[in-house]
């Protein structure tokens, strides 16, 4: 057990805020904050890397949740797909997004708002793949906001055989910190039955493993292996 002060105090919450704060990048460009929350750093490259294989490994139109610093949507525009749809709750971000879209190689949507507003106006069976990456707003979503939007949305948005990967390393790195020390045992016990809930079967939803070592500044994750979660819809 570690002693550091956790991410979110009791009962925080940063959702009434969040989407006119000052999206603070750093001057190299490797770490973004928002309310002195560490939303991003750049040495998550790899692992957002394989986040964005999975979600345009079907081609066709992409959604991505959650902007950042342009990784994993970087990745995605590297593949052969048509539709890059994007959605973005925070202004400074979203300015990033707009500025970024114009120069990608395939066409890009940028939708501005929170998922919770946005997601529920997009067509079911629109999306051959889904990236969910956001951060977390409050102490209360800390650990279940990715299933908030699994359980509700995921399976409706995705064409049959679409597919759809996410992660929660805000979350994840907490578990791996205090709970678990098997990165596999964290992901069975804590996301499976969540997923099976949503409506997937369990015979469709796969992972892999991928070796990282974390900066030991690193606020939210210090754990040596990242996992890739890659769910089917029949």
């Amino acid at each position: 057990m570690t002693t550091e002060q956790p991410i979110f105090s009791k009962g925080e919450d940063c959702k009434h805020g969040w989407h006119n704060a000052s999206a603070d990048y750093n001057e190299t460009d490797t770490h973004l904050e928002i309310l002195g929350k560490p939303v991003m750093e750049r040495w998550e490259t790899p692992y957002m890397h394989s986040l964005a294989t999975v979600a345009a490994s079907k081609g066709g139109r992409v959604l991505e949740i959650g902007f950042g610093m342009a990784i994993a949507a970087t990745k995605v525009e590297s593949f052969p797909i048509e539709e890059h749809w994007i959605i973005e709750c925070n202004d400074g971000v979203y300015q990033r997004l707009q500025e970024w879209a114009k120069v990608q190689p395939h066409k890009v949507v940028p939708l501005k708002g929170l998922w919770e507003e946005v997601v529920p106006t997009l067509p079911d069976n629109h999306f051959d793949g889904i990236l969910y990456d956001t951060y977390p707003l409050s102490e209360d979503t800390w650990h279940t906001h990715q299933f908030n939007f699994i359980k509700a949305h995921a399976k409706r948005l995705l064409k049959p055989g679409g597919v759809l990967t996410y992660c929660n390393l805000t979350s994840w790195g907490e578990l791996l910190k205090s709970k678990f020390d098997n990165i596999d045992k964290m992901f069975q016990e804590t996301q499976v039955p969540q997923l099976v809930e949503a409506g997937f079967k369990k015979e469709n939803i796969s992972t892999t493993l991928m070796d990282i070592s974390p900066p030991s500044e690193c606020k939210y994750y210090s754990f040596n292996k990242m996992i890739t979660p890659t769910i089917l819809k029949e």
